[in-house]
């Protein structure tokens, strides 16, 4: 790939920023996201420049800044909502509090479709607003080129600058034009070429690997998941037997994962070593209530392990990692609008005690990308339509704190949940599913006999990208089936919920 096609959106915290990158990486354009406030990047590398929104406003004294001066007049520059009135408002534009705050679904009323960016939108097209400010008054040597009935200034572009600013979002689904408005600005008036494929991000990944890793050993922390998976064919392509592929048990896994993820690797060609710390793990879990500590009791305990086998490889300089593009945008923060979700035990690096260097090959990918990088290297289809399993693995699907018990009854219950989901043929239909182990109990009547046991919720969710989800309707008779399955097959539970 032309290192040049690329795109740069920098991120003011909005909601929203990740879409933008996810609708430009669906026309096969390569973009990244940096804060606005982090800016570590070069930007003659970038072909275009995206502004995103943010829940600031441009008028108030905490309003984000960021320096135009290298971008605006010299490369293509696209501000959205915020980003168009900070335009606007810095470049002798005037930005006032709406009248009424606008937000939700609006109609193009106006276009001015000799403008590039709105080649192909016809008159009435929806889109998304979400401001509470509007521009009064356009930027120095602009002018208008789309109108609804309450935002005059919905659309602009500032003469012989190939600058453009749009107050609604292109980015979200409600907008049914933003894919084409973006493509328009990106391909049509930004000239960027669209090369962004799994074929051409293997090729690149695997020569990078192989420049950057040369002779030395990798090793690998395999989960038996799509992400970890995908990255160890990357690695064996580029350094072959060089790659050490570790695969912990935490204790914290799936009914029989330990030994079904061993069995699933032969015949891959990976050099894989499988580890019992079961035991390690639960101890230190043992009076570990809150789902964050979870995290990185667990996530300190992988590094333990890690760095102890390690040592038993001579010559290991690298700790190559499955970490993906969602992990890296959970793990930061733009000044509080864009708020750390959770921690990952694999974003941050790696304590200076253990001599590894990391090497990530997956980092700038979403998932759904990932999946079609695993396609294009021939890996078996059903082991990359699994569903994600989260690192922290059980724990954080404990609430409260973590017993043996405790582990065998989730592992049971997850087990009939997700079995019963192939059967029924919706395991595909779902991006993700597992089985909570709630901290309460319910009394019930088994037979004759009063119990008082644990209530589990079994969750499905949906999603193309792993940053935005909904929830998935499934079939009641399923529900039904699958709530009797468990709690006569599985002591200790007698209430079941879904969420």
């Amino acid at each position: 790939m032309n290192m040049e096609e690329k795109v740069l959106i920098i991120d003011f915290g909005s909601q929203y920023t990740q879409l933008i990158a996810r609708r430009v990486r669906e026309l096969f354009i390569y973009c990244e996201i940096h804060p606005y406030n982090n800016l570590k990047v070069d930007l003659n590398s970038f072909k275009a420049v995206i502004l995103s929104g943010s829940p600031f406003s441009v008028r108030s004294e905490d309003a984000l800044h960021f320096d135009l001066t290298n971008i605006k007049g010299v490369k293509p520059l696209l501000g959205v909502c915020y980003g168009a009135q900070y335009i606007a408002h810095f470049n002798g534009g005037e930005v006032i509090p709406s009248n009424k705050r606008e937000y939700g679904r609006a109609k193009l009323s106006k276009i001015d479709n000799s403008d590039p960016l709105f080649s192909g939108v016809q008159s009435g097209s929806q889109v998304w607003m979400s401001h509470s400010d509007t521009i009064e008054v356009l930027p120095l040597n602009a002018k208008c080129i789309a109108s609804t009935d309450d935002v005059k200034n919905a659309s602009y572009s500032i003469c012989d600058e190939l600058v453009y600013g749009i107050q609604f979002h292109p980015e979200v689904y409600h907008t049914t034009d933003g894919k084409k408005i973006l493509e328009n600005f990106l391909i049509n008036i930004s000239n960027i070429k669209p090369n962004w494929t799994p074929d051409s991000f293997s090729t690149k990944t695997i020569l990078e690997i192989k420049n950057t890793v040369g002779d030395d050993k990798v090793i690998l922390g395999l989960s038996g998941g799509v992400d970890s998976t995908v990255a160890a064919v990357l690695l064996h392509k580029s350094i072959g037997s060089n790659l050490h592929c570790i695969f912990v048990n935490n204790g914290l896994l799936r009914k029989n994962e330990f030994q079904n993820v061993l069995i699933q690797y032969e015949g891959m060609g990976l050099n894989v070593k499988g580890v019992d710390a079961s035991k390690y793990f639960i101890d230190l879990l043992l009076n570990v209530t809150d789902p964050e500590e979870k995290r990185k009791v667990i996530g300190k305990a992988f590094i333990d392990v890690f760095d102890k086998e390690a040592k038993l490889i001579n010559g290991a300089k690298w700790l190559a990692q499955g970490t993906i593009y969602p992990d890296v945008i959970e793990s930061i923060s733009v000044k509080g609008p864009s708020a750390t979700i959770k921690s990952h035990h694999n974003v941050g690096g790696l304590p200076d005690f253990m001599k590894l260097s990391v090497v990530e090959p997956l980092r700038m990918l979403f998932k759904d990308e990932v999946r079609r990088v695993g396609a294009s290297l021939k890996i078996d289809p059903n082991l990359l339509k699994r569903h994600p399993f989260p690192g922290p693995g059980l724990a954080i699907r404990i609430l409260g704190g973590i017993t043996n018990e405790k582990i065998k009854i989730l592992q049971e219950v997850d087990a009939i949940f997700i079995d019963g989901l192939k059967i029924h043929g919706l395991y595909d239909k779902v991006w993700q599913a597992g089985a909570i182990l709630l901290s309460v109990k319910s009394v019930g009547v088994m037979g004759d006999e009063r119990t008082y046991e644990e209530c589990v919720a079994l969750r499905a969710v949906e999603s193309t990208d792993g940053m935005t989800a909904d929830w998935v309707n499934l079939p009641y008779e399923f529900l039904q089936e699958i709530s009797n399955k468990i709690i006569n097959n599985v002591k200790g539970v007698i209430g079941l919920f879904t969420i």
